[in-house]
């Protein structure tokens, strides 16, 4: 199982990062075929969304294949091989870098201040 996290500044909807979370989950290994996804109701109320935001990103990786809805038991991930390419791990990866030290940035840390934090997070 892994543990959803939405950014509020991230820049993109967070239905979008329900998907994306769970497809890059699934190809790195973290989510297994037939492995049973909270309810709509109980990720909405974990991640303190609206039920039509969770549902709405359940719908499009059922319309996908990626998921499957089995009425009365639950959502599960379906059979299917996700492969991210390494061109878009790269630009999830800058992305992600990119906020990070801007909002680092502003709060006047410097590059080495930076890596230093990275190697501690590392360590735990």
């Amino acid at each position: 199982m892994i543990n959803f996290k939405l950014d509020p500044k991230a820049g993109s909807p967070f239905y979008r990062q329900i998907i994306d979370q769970i497809k890059f989950g699934i190809a790195i290994g973290n989510l297994k075929i037939g492995e049973q996804l909270p309810t709509v109701r109980a990720l909405a109320v974990e991640l303190k969304v609206n039920l039509n935001t969770v549902a709405k990103a359940y719908k499009e990786l059922e319309i996908q294949s990626v998921l499957e809805t089995q009425q009365g038991t639950g959502t599960f991930i379906n059979k299917i091989e996700i492969q991210i390419s390494e061109k878009e791990r790269n630009k999830k990866l800058q992305d992600i870098c990119n906020e990070y030290c801007t909002i680092a940035f502003s709060y006047g840390f410097s590059i080495n201040d930076i890596i230093n934090e990275l190697q501690k997070q590392k360590q735990k």
